[in-house]
């Protein structure tokens, strides 16, 4: 009470976070000059925000899917520049969701003017969830498994997909709860730095991941005509892995991913592709920042001496998805990529490949903001992730949309 604006998000202030929202103020004078700021604090307590200058309408209303930022954190008509656009306070902070039961509250607020934002005119929050109504959330611990089982509502049945992390390791479950919100039964599965699993394991076992497809093919809500598999990072090269060894899947996404198998040595039914080579002795630290350049620690991917690290995916009959940021900072993903997808043609096997100009290494479901630097949490360094804060978010709206075209039209 007692504010002189209305600020409003529609449809509704609830919402998915993967789900693009209308934010409106009513109630300012004609042309007058305001300032929207938007705030979000995370589970460890840290603030992320984002603010932009804005001139109303001249009946003293203003929508942000069509009236242009003047100044701040971003420039032009940018509906959900507000929260594309947050950063956190401390420096090389990465927004990511721990608990997926609770939701991001994002408070918006416009200010007076476009300078000291002393005068508040109006407020209101956007709740941003990562769990639909009605989907379940199940612990998994079944002999080895360490994972978190998500379902939709209803009997089904749905699509199965594994959902894979990179090498920082942990038991990620946001982009796999919202998976499971738009009707998929998705598996997030750990495998590196988590409970008992070491933060870097010798060796990664192939009967791992198949115990992972066989508990996934056995619940009841999941179709049986095959399960899709996604990965990032060092996930992405453990889903053309799964793909090419692996019975039962049928469709394959690799986000930022390689052609080969990285960091360690896989170990499958009578054979182990070893690590592709490295040399830490390549890696550029820069003095003033502290980052980590990892660009050149890999050895050449084209050196037939590498070759036995490679994937066969070739010898997959499953269906693939490559997506990459060419703005990635922390390893040659394009190129990778199209070694991968060049290898797939030659035998005449399907692939989709898209490359995004300004994204980095970090493609995340839409509207998670970018994460251009941050503390790696098995190196304990500096990583540089790479990306521009307009394309990274472009990319990431459109990668998530072919992710799911992708995943619905071959499963």
């Amino acid at each position: 009470a007692g504010m002189a604006a209305r600020v409003s998000v529609l449809p509704s202030p609830r919402c998915l976070c993967d789900e693009p929202v209308q934010i409106r103020v009513a109630g300012l004078q004609p042309q007058q000059a305001v300032t929207l700021r938007a705030s979000l604090l995370d589970e460890s307590g840290e603030l992320f925000q984002s603010h932009a200058l804005y001139r109303a309408g001249s009946s003293g209303e203003l929508d942000l899917s069509r009236s242009p930022a003047l100044g701040g954190s971003y420039l032009g008509v940018e509906p959900m520049g507000l929260l594309w656009a947050l950063q956190s306070k401390t420096p090389y902070k990465r927004l990511a969701k721990r608990n997926v039961l609770t939701p991001f509250y994002v408070d918006l607020e416009v200010y007076e003017g476009h300078g000291d934002m002393s005068r508040l005119l109006g407020k209101c929050t956007n709740e941003r969830w990562f769990l639909g109504e009605g989907v379940k959330r199940i612990s998994v611990r079944e002999g080895r498994l360490r994972a978190t089982l998500f379902l939709p509502p209803g009997p089904g049945p749905f699509p199965g997909l594994i959902d894979l992390y990179g090498s920082a390791g942990g038991l990620i479950e946001y982009r796999a709860s919202l998976l499971a919100s738009r009707g998929f039964v998705t598996l997030a599965l750990a495998y590196m730095s988590f409970e008992d699993i070491p933060a870097m394991p010798d060796i990664l076992e192939l009967s791992y991941f198949e115990e992972a497809v066989n508990f996934l093919r056995k619940q009841q809500q999941v179709k049986d005509t095959g399960i899709g598999v996604l990965g990032l990072s060092k996930g992405g090269d453990l889903a053309l892995s799964m793909s090419t060894f692996l019975p039962g899947i049928k469709a394959a996404v690799s986000i930022s991913g390689s052609s080969f198998n990285s960091l360690i040595p896989l170990k499958g039914d009578g054979f182990t592709i070893p690590a592709h080579p490295y040399d830490l002795g390549r890696l550029k630290i820069s003095d003033e920042s502290g980052l980590a350049d990892f660009s050149d620690v890999l050895d050449d991917h084209t050196d037939p001496a590498t070759w036995d690290c490679r994937i066969p995916v070739e010898r997959s009959l499953a269906k693939f998805l490559f997506l990459c940021g060419l703005d990635d900072m922390n390893w040659k993903s394009d190129l990778y990529c199209r070694d991968a997808v060049q290898r797939l043609q030659q035998h005449g096997r399907e692939a989709e490949f898209y490359s995004y100009s300004g994204a980095g290494h970090l493609l995340e479901p839409p509207y998670l903001p970018l994460c251009k630097v941050s503390v790696h949490r098995m190196l304990g360094m500096l990583m540089h992730w790479g990306g521009q804060w307009r394309e990274h978010a472009k990319a990431q709206e459109d990668a998530w949309r072919r992710i799911q075209a992708f995943f619905w039209q071959h499963l």
